[in-house]
């Protein structure tokens, strides 16, 4: 027999109900299958140099009628790509250059400096549906967005940068902990340009201060339904709160 026990003195008239209604959703979905997905990360390009250019440095982002056009127009520093049926030529120099045949969508930066014997140029795509999003990390360098759909978001531990389509950001100086995630109502897509030290590991695990604020679909594996008593305080009526024994 399924006796259950609410956790919530003083109020178990009033959140009895939600509670059953909780641990019904609870079973009926496991937490498991409410939790985070991944927000996939995919890598489109990549090239090393032994030296970047001089000057503050910019992402220029340019687009073109065919990948082998944005091919033939990639100089030394210039990485060709195609994402969402257009072809894409990302080069890192100074602001306001441009590329024989191509169009100029946005030059993104000053950048971050980064100091290394050899250089790794990347481009990856991030994709993914709202709520999507990476663990928390490092890179020995620095990374730079710009956004086709979706929405963007890039949490550091100053706060969390919005990147809506057709945005872009310079991102943050090496070794600075950073989680991506897509909080728009479409699915994200988008450009990420990367200049790191081409001898230290791409991408090592990192740790942030816990978000603050209620949870929020997409936000945390799920542990039930919640919301704010009379009095202010947060109740859990999920499987945080609600117990069920034989």
């Amino acid at each position: 027999m399924l006796r259950t026990q609410l956790h919530a003195t003083g109020l178990a008239p009033l959140l009895l109900p939600l509670g059953l209604v909780a641990a019904a959703v609870s079973l009926v979905w496991p937490t498991a299958a409410l939790a985070q997905e991944p927000l996939v990360i995919t890598t489109l390009t990549e090239k090393r140099v032994a030296q970047l250019p001089a000057g503050p440095l910019f992402w220029r982002v340019e687009s073109f009628p065919t990948l082998a056009a944005a091919q033939a127009a990639a100089g030394p520093y210039g990485l060709a790509a195609e994402l969402g049926g257009r072809p894409w030529l990302l080069t890192l120099g100074p602001r306001g250059g441009s590329s024989p045949g191509g169009t100029r969508i946005a030059d993104v930066g000053p950048l971050p400096a980064v100091q290394a014997t050899e250089y790794l140029l990347r481009v990856n795509e991030p994709s993914g549906p709202r709520g999507s999003v990476t663990t928390v990390h490092t890179h020995p360098g620095t990374e730079a967005f710009y956004v086709l759909t979706g929405e963007l978001s890039v949490r550091t531990v100053g706060g969390t940068t919005r990147i809506p389509a057709g945005g872009a950001s310079s991102g943050s100086p090496g070794g600075t902990p950073i989680q991506v995630s897509s909080t728009g109502t479409a699915d994200v897509r988008g450009l990420v340009m990367f200049v790191v030290d081409a001898a230290q590991p791409f991408s090592s695990p990192a740790t942030l201060p816990a978000a603050t604020g209620l949870p929020r679909t997409g936000g945390g594996p799920a542990t039930g339904l919640w919301l704010v008593g009379a009095s202010g305080a947060l109740f859990s009526l999920g499987l945080a709160r609600l117990r069920a024994t034989r």
